[in-house]
């Protein structure tokens, strides 16, 4: 199922580039600083809402969404949200990368690998399915990116697994990522190994021999010093006995 285009516009405004005090001005505006580029146009810095970005990037198609950029001037054109940052603490956005879309052109983008249905390996043979691939690299048209792409897995058993090549084809779609890539398998619940009690007892009364080498090393250091000190007299002595002699 291909991604629906968003109908509402992202509406962007020229800003100046290039310093840390324009970007912080920015954002004490409400809004966050972003690029345009692509279409073999210039970069073009900007600023725009992040409540708006943020309902795109929460959105069923994510940052595959597809919208209007409405650029301060009377510039339109379909755009993409090609990359974003967000601050690590509070996790509000500082920035993001916008490129403008050709819809006549085909494009690469990650798609996610939603699994459904329950394995049988689960069901009667008391496995559990583990997910190894959660993306699928694709090429295809920007109004045919599907918002996920769906695998049943419930005939999954032990000892088979799910790679690229079984994912549902789509002439629509070109599948970039490798073929022989596992998607997902069912594998065993792993025990966690206990120590026996005797074995944790004896690991605990056993002397370790790395400190007693530390001990080793620290009380001949100690030993070097007391003679260099015991040197250092001797040494003034023989000074001493120089200048009296001069």
């Amino acid at each position: 199922m291909a991604t629906t285009l968003e109908q509402n516009i992202l509406e962007a405004q020229p800003r100046e580039a290039g310093t840390k005090n324009h970007a912080r001005r920015v954002r004490r505006e409400g809004k966050i600083p972003a690029v345009v580029y692509g279409a073999s146009k210039d970069a073009v810095p900007v600023s725009v809402d992040p409540r708006h970005v943020l309902r795109i990037l929460r959105s069923d198609s994510g940052h595959n969404t597809i919208f209007d950029l409405a650029l301060h001037g009377g510039e339109r054109t379909k755009a993409m949200i090609v990359d974003w940052q967000y601050e690590p603490i509070k996790g509000h956005l500082l920035h993001i990368d916008l490129k403008r879309i050709a819809m006549d052109k085909a494009l690469r983008v990650n798609v996610p690998i939603m699994l459904q249905g329950v394995p049988l390996g689960v069901k009667t043979e008391g496995g559990i399915l583990e997910q190894i691939l959660r993306e699928v690299e694709i090429e295809c048209l920007p109004a045919d990116i599907p918002s996920h792409i769906d695998v049943d897995v419930s005939e999954l058993t032990f000892g088979k697994v799910l790679r690229v090549s079984d994912l549902p084809h789509n002439p629509q779609l070109k599948f970039l990522s490798d073929a022989n890539q596992p998607v997902a398998h069912v594998t065993s619940v792993k025990e966690e190994v206990v120590a026996a009690p005797e074995a944790v007892a004896a690991e605990a009364g056993a002397v370790p021999a790395e400190p007693e080498v530390i001990k080793k090393g620290k009380a001949e250091t100690e030993e070097e010093g007391e003679a260099a000190a015991a040197e250092k007299p001797e040494k003034a002595e023989k000074k001493a006995e120089k200048k009296e002699k001069k």
